[in-house]
């Protein structure tokens, strides 16, 4: 990255990220659109080249979403009984929305603490 000659106050890169918001000036918009990236913040000018969330975000909505959907799902199966075409009905749309509306906030979040932290590609040091 590199140096921020510009002052800005410190952000919370978690309220930031769920937000959706510039890891600089927690002003500007993050997403272009609802997962892509802008190439800039527009009030701050952050070249948002840094950001690379990767598969990060996927792998905590993977465990979230499927902790709590299977969990419910049982939980229904277990007292309730329903039919088959029920869980299909309820279980499929509620992981779906759930799974892209945590995507969202959790790749905005692991963007900020990425820029927070100065994270960077992991590199090899040969002497």
């Amino acid at each position: 990255m590199n140096e921020d000659s510009a002052h800005f106050p410190p952000v919370d890169p978690v309220k930031a990220g769920l937000r959706g918001l510039c890891p600089r000036c927690g002003q500007g918009k993050l997403f272009d659109g609802f997962l892509k990236m802008k190439p800039a913040c527009a009030n701050c000018g952050l070249d948002y080249k840094f950001a690379d969330s990767g598969d990060g975000p996927v792998v905590f909505v993977i465990l979230i979403v499927g902790f709590i959907v299977v969990g419910a799902a049982l939980w229904m199966e277990v007292n309730i009984n329903p039919p088959l075409w029920v869980h299909f009905l309820l279980w499929i749309p509620l992981a779906s929305v759930f799974s892209l509306v945590l995507m969202r906030m959790l790749k905005g979040v692991l963007i900020n603490l990425q820029f927070r932290n100065s994270a960077r590609p992991g590199e090899i040091d040969r002497d």
